[in-house]
This record gives structure tokens, C-alpha cells and sequence, in this order.
């Protein structure tokens, strides 16, 4: 500390307070969350029944809402069905993406559960000279390659 920070201090009379030396000091660590499967099966469907009862409970809402609205014929009311329509066609987008979202997330989960697959029985169905061709596209191939990685 320099002499102007001391004579700062003893002017205003300031406490020295503890200044944290580094990020990790100011910031928690940040731990890696894991989400259990059957968590986010539990979560998946509880999101889905809650999106449908929304769902639904517009539907309700829009036919009482137009009984008002053809009844009154208040613009008002019809704005109110307007919003409420647009509620429910977003609710339905969200289910939708719902199910995207849980796709995505199993086909991950398939991914990293078979990273490796075996081959026990391959069978090539052709001639022998066929067979010839194609080990000799695949050699050269192989040797294109080669050739262009050493360039």
C-alpha cells in the first residue's frame, strides 16, 4: 500500500477489508451437475402433464371467453380471446419442443453409451473379382490419401 492509500485511510478513517486475492476467491467453485436419468424422466413427464393441463384449461377458457365475447361484442373481450389463443399455440409449441429437447438428450445418452461397436459377422455378397476391385479402390484410396497427408 502506497502512501496515498494510508493517508486516504486515516482521512475518511477506512477499515482495511480483506481483498480477495484471486477469481476462485470471489466466485464458488462450480461443481458439475449430473442429472439422473430417471430424474429427468420423472422431470420430462412432469413438464408434459403441466404443458397438457395448460393446454386444456385455455381451451376451457377460449370457449367461455368467445361465449362473452359474441354476447358483448366488447373489443376488449375479443382481445382478451386473441392473447388467450395465442397462450395456448405457444403452450403447444412448447410441448412439441418439449419432446425435441427429450429426443436430443436420449440420443446423447445412446451416444456416449455405445461408443464402440463390434462387427462379429460381416458377409460380402459378389464374386471374387468383385471383391478384388473393391480391396484395390479401397488400397487406392488408402494411397490418395497418403500421398495428399504428405504434400
Amino acid at each position: 500500500m502506497n502512501d496515498f492509500e494510508n493517508k486516504m485511510e486515516q482521512v475518511f478513517s477506512l477499515e482495511k477489508k480483506d481483498v480477495p486475492s484471486t477469481v476462485s476467491d470471489i466466485v464458488p467453485s462450480v461443481k458439475e451437475v449430473v442429472v439422473d436419468k430417471e430424474d429427468a424422466d420423472k422431470d420430462y413427464t412432469t413438464v408434459r402433464e403441466n404443458l397438457k393441463e395448460i393446454v386444456k384449461r385455455g381451451t376451457e377458457a377460449i370457449d367461455g371467453i368467445m361465449m362473452v365475447a359474441s354476447e358483448t361484442q366488447s373489443p376488449r373481450a375479443y382481445e382478451v380471446v386473441a392473447t388467450l389463443i395465442k397462450s395456448v399455440s405457444d403452450a403447444n409449441k412448447d410441448l412439441i419442443s418439449l419432446h425435441k429437447q427429450m429426443k436430443e438428450i436420449k440420443k446423447i445418452e445412446v451416444q456416449g453409451d455405445n461408443n464402440t461397436s463390434i462387427t462379429n459377422n460381416s458377409i460380402f455378397v459378389g464374386s471374387t473379382t468383385d471383391l478384388q476391385k473393391m480391396l484395390k479402390g479401397r488400397l487406392k484410396e488408402l494411397d490418395e490419401t497418403k500421398f495428399a497427408d504428405e504434400q
